[in-house]
């Protein structure tokens, strides 16, 4: 592989030789994943591959004289690579091909073919200015609204009325044992629909069903889809602070990690990055799908040339990864293996909202730790126990488990100058300023007022350290992202009225004595 890369193979020791074709192979890289099956996310992740000898000098060109393509042949389970003539040539004509033939915008070709093309675009400004109401909509699968004058006032318990829940999460068929609410089992009886799945005709729901709940509002895919969090994040931005900094390159809100989207924003994100190599700041990036969750094709990176290759795999955006994360220390062994000492986490909070208009927020104050699973470092950035701490879906991954108020004692231990007190009330502001700014502006862009809407996020935190203007250090927490119908089972198993005191609060307000804050 190393000679193929044209690498120099004598005067290098096998780590240099294994980091260079890490660096160079995204020149030879070719991708391909399967579609239109039924198929778990993982079995549809896409498949990377390098070709042969032969495969890998067919030059590039403008003007192509062939076409190669990849093709799985399904009763053998196995791939080719098929390679044809698209024009008349004569014997000695070079066999060449596009390598980014469907791309034919003529600044998006010069920025895809990077990798083998190197070029400066500094001069390209990588501001970032909200797209129109259309964009959040193009692609997606069509949501209605509400028909407001066909809905009746919302049900209540009065006369010892019950409220009766269908769900087909099996956490609140088992966890949900407040009196004032019933499992039943078919949705034609229940009061509260409680889906897995997503919905998105609410204007056939208020019309046949105007007394019902669900638990989902219209266009809430404003913070669950991960390139819209960042739109509906940045209208956080105070009045003249708009841009980015001119020496330190920072990015404003300060509690969102810069966010590019690779598919509309690629040549801005470039300029950006460029500059940023420029001025020698940190350009690490982490570039996630935005509609998978669970570290599922999640790429971290400081190689432009694997950036710019990752859109022929679908749409993504490119977070600059957190190079300075708080860390927390694992002193106590609770594996076979010897001490990892401190590594990363993020803390998972559950986030509930009951009422876009008025914005009515809760969030459940016990939270979850997820931990890496070895020191962290800024290397070795492709090792998952290293870089990112969901191990619960991994078979072969240790899983640290650690309730948040042990958590909170030993980080103040760690973290003497500290107080968690602080930290907790910056991360609910955080929380906060997402809801407003998810719910200032009207559907498409925003969030929809739906009074038979309740919905539950699941969001991840992670905490960075930061530098104000007299140098000192100061804790920054900073948004990962907010997950639709979150995961539950570890909150049932540390707290079994969890979901008695979700449904408390999101159908009748009730929070005194729960551990649940109104934002």
């Amino acid at each position: 592989m190393a000679t193929l890369m044209e690498l120099d193979v004598e005067g290098s020791t096998r780590e240099e030789l294994m980091d260079g074709v890490l660096h160079e192979m995204w020149k030879f890289n070719q991708t391909y994943q399967l579609g239109n099956i039924e198929a778990s996310a993982e079995e549809k992740l896409p498949v990377w591959y390098i070709l042969d000898e032969f495969g890998s000098r067919v030059q590039h060109s403008h003007d192509p004289s062939f076409r190669m393509v990849p093709f799985f042949y399904i009763p053998t389970q196995m791939s080719f690579t098929l390679l044809w003539p698209i024009k008349s040539l004569e014997q000695g004509d070079e066999v060449t091909r596009d390598y980014v033939e469907n791309v034919h915008d003529e600044l998006l070709r010069k920025i895809r073919l990077l990798p083998w093309e190197p070029a400066d675009l500094t001069d390209i400004s990588a501001n970032q200015t909200e797209p129109e109401e259309a964009f959040f909509t193009s692609s997606r699968r069509n949501e209605t609204l509400p028909d407001h004058e066909r809905l009746e006032p919302i049900p209540t318990i009065g006369g010892g009325n019950k409220l009766k829940v269908f769900a087909n999460y099996i956490y609140v068929k088992d966890y949900l044992k407040d009196s004032r609410f019933e499992i039943v089992e078919n949705q034609e009886e229940a009061d509260i629909l409680w889906l897995n799945n997503h919905f998105k005709d609410y204007k056939t729901f208020s019309e046949d069903s105007p007394r019902k709940f669900i638990n989902q509002f219209p266009y809430e895919s404003v913070i669950t889809i991960k390139d819209f969090l960042a739109i509906v994040c940045r209208r956080d931005q105070l009045e003249g602070e708009l841009g980015i900094g001119v020496v330190s390159m920072d990015t404003l809100p300060r509690w969102l990690p810069t966010t590019y989207n690779l598919t509309t924003e690629l040549p801005q994100f470039v300029s950006y990055f460029q500059q940023r190599e420029s001025k020698g700041l940190d350009n690490h990036w982490i570039c996630k799908p935005w509609n998978l969750a669970r570290g599922l094709d999640m790429n971290i990176t400081n190689n432009l040339n694997h950036i710019v290759r990752l859109p022929d795999t679908g749409p993504k955006v490119a977070c600059k990864y957190i190079e300075e994360p708080v860390l927390f220390t694992r002193e106590e062994v609770v594996f076979t293996r010897e001490e990892v000492g401190a590594v990363k986490f993020d803390l998972r909070f559950i986030v509930l909202l009951s009422s876009v208009q008025p914005l009515k927020v809760f969030v459940y104050e016990k939270f979850w730790l997820r931990f890496a699973n070895k020191q962290f470092s800024l290397d070795a950035l492709d090792d998952y126990e290293k870089h990112f701490t969901v191990m619960n879906y991994r078979e072969d991954a240790d899983w640290k488990q650690l309730y948040c108020d042990d958590f909170v004692k030993e980080f103040e231990e760690q973290n003497p100058d500290q107080q968690w007190s602080n930290v907790m009330a910056d991360i609910l502001s955080v929380i906060g300023s997402v809801m407003e700014c998810a719910t200032s502006k009207p559907p498409p862009a925003g969030i929809a007022h739906s009074p038979q809407s309740r919905a539950m996020y699941g969001v991840d935190m992670m905490l960075a350290w930061r530098r104000n203007e007299r140098g000192d250090k100061y804790i920054q927490p900073m948004l990962c992202e907010f997950n639709y119908s979150p995961d539950c089972a570890r909150a049932c198993q540390y707290y079994g009225s969890f979901f008695d005191d979700v449904f408390s609060a999101l159908f009748f307000d009730d929070i005194e004595g729960r551990p649940i804050l109104r934002l």
